[in-house]
């Protein structure tokens, strides 16, 4: 489903924010969108959270629901 690789790449595009974070104590959202608590920033924050929680149900799905042939 489309809206599964968008939640993945979202999810990524976070993880690769928090790696900065992590390694450089740098917060590239925040320092596109004018710091941590200006709105753009947020709406971000916020949308990438919720991809993250989708991608939750790709632990759980059965290998048939991605519509792969058993090789």
């Amino acid at each position: 489903m489309i809206i599964d690789r968008i939640a993945l790449l979202l999810t990524v595009v976070g993880a690769l924010n928090w790696g900065s974070i992590g390694l450089f104590q740098f917060d590239l959202v925040s320092w596109i969108c004018g710091g941590p608590s200006s709105l753009l920033s947020r709406i971000i924050f916020t949308v990438v959270g919720l991809a993250g929680v989708w991608c939750i149900s790709l632990l759980f799905r059965s290998r048939d629901a991605y519509g792969h042939v058993e090789e």
